[in-house]
């Protein structure tokens, strides 16, 4: 069977990221296309590369030596612009979670996620989706309450988007959104892209995040 998802793995343990490239390999469509110690390390590979050669996602601690994975996130997504990036990593604070959602990643798991829990982030990042603990949702939500709500006359979203909305900003996966909804996994997935255009997201973090902004989720 082809391998079809190619990940990044940026980490600077040798033993940790030794678990993590072994698990992955053994799943018939992820293929660990590179392993770095370094964000320098890997940016500079990936500057080198083809983009058919790109990979898919960037599995990215954020506590490395030399620049840290949040400030690197930036410039993987300048690099990789179709790419996508979770972010891997021992720290729970709430604070790096924001930033490295602001900055453009699109999930972020702890290193105590089993490898089933890993394995399924990928691949909802990879069908659109993103991994993003229940906890952490609720505080990104949270977070920006102080912002400025701007006005939510244009956006029209139909009862389902918004239950569909309700729901990811819950941290529901596309596929428990189907069966708390009773649809299936794909009308979950039309619903999802539409809401996605009308609010201008491209990623569930960041629709949960414009909803806040625009008035149409609140805290409680």
């Amino acid at each position: 069977m082809n391998k079809s998802i190619r990940v990044l793995i940026v980490e600077d343990s040798p033993s940790f990221r030794d678990v993590i490239a072994f698990g992955l390999e053994d799943e018939p469509d992820i293929e660990v296309s590179g392993m770095f110690n370094t964000a320098e390390a890997a940016l500079k590979n990936l500057s080198t590369l083809e983009p058919e050669a790109k990979p898919d996602l960037v599995l990215l601690d954020i506590n490395l030596p030399g620049i840290t994975g949040l400030k690197a996130i930036p410039y993987f997504k300048v690099l990789n612009p179709s790419g996508e990036i979770l972010v891997l990593s021992q720290s729970d604070a709430k604070e790096d979670i924001l930033t490295a959602i602001s900055h453009g990643a699109v999930g972020y798991l702890l290193k105590e996620s089993s490898m089933t829990d890993i394995v399924e982030g990928i691949r909802s990042i990879i069908k659109g989706g993103s991994s993003l603990d229940p906890v952490m949702a609720r505080y990104v939500l949270a977070k920006q309450k102080s912002l400025t709500p701007h006005s939510n006359e244009d956006i029209d979203l139909s009862a389902r988007e918004l239950q569909v909305l309700g729901l990811l900003a819950q941290g529901f996966a596309q596929k428990e959104i189907g069966s708390e909804l009773g649809i299936s996994p794909k009308t979950v997935g039309f619903h999802i892209g539409h809401l996605y255009l009308k609010i201008g997201a491209k990623n569930a973090p960041e629709a949960i995040h414009k909803a806040h902004q625009l008035g149409i989720l609140s805290i409680e």
